[in-house]
């Protein structure tokens, strides 16, 4: 196996076009992926989303959240989306791309500005609500990709762009598939 090298900050910054040109008010899903366990993923072609356990099989509920008072799942932060086109940046092959920890991969601008907190995206048969809580990166996605990947995601126009992803909470449950339409609701 060939080591990655990682992308300087001038590269990162060099896709940053592409990733603005991504599209505004409907996307596709190129990626689900299910975290039954602490580092293990399962790429999946459909997946149930559920407003009680987030994606079926993954364990966001069971692995629960340093952010809550009693350390229970945050229901804000049910499912993580990132914007395909960052990911590809970031990994260099999409063979990576479940390492960036996310369950749904999507080409979508997902900004601040395009999803503020609040808004509802249609994907499949469910429907997904933004949440005002920020996504960023931790220390397993600077192993991953490097440091300059995770400065590149967590710097002002990073976290305007929401470049490290968006957190999301099910409000009507449904089957969602590779290929499908996310659209704004």
């Amino acid at each position: 196996m060939v080591a990655i090298q990682y992308l300087t900050m001038e590269q990162l910054e060099a896709g940053l076009d592409d990733i603005r040109d991504a599209p505004k008010d409907a996307g596709v899903v190129h990626l689900i992926v299910r975290r039954p366990e602490t580092l293990e993923r399962e790429i999946l072609d459909e997946g149930q989303l559920d407003t009680a356990e987030g994606l079926v099989g993954d364990n966001w509920r069971a692995r629960g959240s340093g952010q809550t008072a009693d350390g229970s799942a945050d229901p804000e932060c049910q499912i993580t989306i990132m914007n395909s086109r960052v990911t590809d940046l970031v990994a260099q092959d999409k063979d990576r791309w479940h390492l960036a920890g996310d369950q749904l991969y999507v080409e979508m601008d997902i900004s601040r500005e395009n999803l503020p907190p609040g808004t509802r995206l249609g994907i499949g048969d469910a429907v997904l609500e933004v949440s005002a809580k920020p996504h960023t990166g931790c220390g397993k996605f600077v192993e991953r990709f490097g440091a300059d990947a995770m400065k590149f995601v967590n710097s002002a126009v990073g976290r305007e762009m929401c470049l490290r992803g968006i957190n999301t909470w099910v409000i009507q449950q449904g089957a969602v598939s590779v290929g499908d339409v996310v659209r704004k609701l």
